[in-house]
């Protein structure tokens, strides 16, 4: 836990999940920048809109200072919903002191004041922003921030299209703000963000919504996994774990007829898209989709195969955390026969990893830079 001062008053954080990395924070400069422009700002009487919290941290200060007007939090990530609710209540505010939007859902407005955290993904961005301005009244104020290094030049090039004239901020602690105000007369630009392309060996193609991982083409690791699903699985259960448009398991459809398949992420796109592309490709044969911390919901010994892609990444920091949690999740989901197949850079050493929470791994497929395994216990 750690002690984040901002102009709404202290607050004691964490990360979720919760890293044994000590330099890790589940805030940054940025954060507390956005707060103190706010606070700068008259006190409206409409509820702030916070869009890609990362931890809560601007959430739950304005919960902490305000909370006769109820902060809004919009976001693609279930890992930003369960922080927000583990640091409202690390503060001793309500469950309920926060309304959270999923990102496919539009927030309820009208709002006046919005903060904003640069995402990696622009198009999410975009999407957010041509979103947003119908919810906004005239005199809105939009301040995006970000660490400097992490603040692409376009990123006010977004707002300058679907929000009004911006002003960057000088620099502070290695973050910066872009403060735009609302021009109505504007018009409103309708930008085209869906992407498409197709799947591998076969006439099936995939629809990516703004923000999911791989959205412009194929990534390499997934296409090298592709090759090695296994046939023969009859009606086990089969978990495209962290599934992004939902590749890994339709090719586990295809290829096991009678299959149940289940896909998981942490982002609400990835989980629309995959919905969307399964639906399209089996119409009418069920399955499950989970927006979901990993296989926190998936019960114990009940799955034959899971496929993954995993992350190397939360946000900005970059390690393995998540994936070495993600490898403990699949050896508990798993039946004691079943096994996992993942693919990763070859650097990363997943092999020695594996073996911390399953008693067989072995290799499936190599290319110069990426390596499959299949793990069992």
């Amino acid at each position: 836990m750690q002690t984040c001062s901002t102009a709404f008053g202290s607050l004691e954080l964490e990360r979720y999940p919760v890293t044994g990395n000590p330099t890790l924070q589940a805030f940054d400069t940025a954060d507390v920048y956005l707060l103190q422009a706010l606070a700068e700002q008259p006190a409206g009487d409409l509820p702030v809109l916070v869009i890609n919290d990362h931890f809560g941290t601007l959430a739950c200060a304005l919960a902490s200072a305000n909370p006769q007007h109820k902060p809004h939090s919009w976001s693609d990530s279930e890992l930003a919903r369960l922080a927000l609710q583990a640091n409202l209540a690390h503060n001793g505010l309500a469950a309920d002191a926060v309304q959270f939007i999923d990102s496919q859902q539009l927030p309820p407005g009208p709002y006046s004041q919005v903060l904003i955290r640069v995402p990696k993904s622009l198009a999410l961005m975009e999407d957010q922003l041509a979103r947003l301005r119908t919810q906004l009244t005239g005199d809105a104020v939009v301040i995006a921030g970000a660490m400097l290094k992490h603040l692409p030049h376009a990123a006010g090039d977004l707002l300058a299209r679907h929000i009004g004239p911006y002003q960057a901020s000088l620099a502070w602690k290695k973050a910066r703000l872009l403060t735009a105000r609302y021009d109505q007369a504007m018009a409103a630009a309708e930008p085209e963000l869906t992407t498409r392309y197709p799947l591998p060996g076969g006439d099936i193609e995939l629809t990516n919504l703004p923000g999911v991982f791989s959205r412009d083409k194929l990534d390499n690791g997934t296409r090298l996994l592709l090759e090695t699903v296994p046939t023969g699985m009859a009606d086990k259960r089969i978990i495209d774990l962290g599934c992004g448009n939902g590749a890994l398991g339709i090719r586990a459809a295809q290829l096991n007829p009678e299959a149940q398949l289940v896909f998981v992420d942490e982002s609400h796109a990835a989980i629309a898209s995959a919905r969307m592309n399964f639906q399209k490709t089996f119409p009418g044969r069920a399955a499950e989709f989970l927006v979901s911390d990993g296989l926190t919901d998936i019960a114990p010994a009940s799955a034959a195969l899971v496929l993954c892609n995993p992350p190397f990444h939360q946000q900005q920091a970059v390690g393995d955390e998540m994936a070495k949690r993600l490898f403990a999740q699949s050896s508990e989901a798993l039946q004691s026969d079943g096994s996992l197949m993942v693919v990763g850079n070859r650097h990363l050493g997943y092999h020695v990893k594996l073996r911390s929470a399953f008693d067989r791994v072995e290799q499936l497929a190599a290319n110069p830079k990426f390596v499959v395994l299949k793990a069992s216990r």
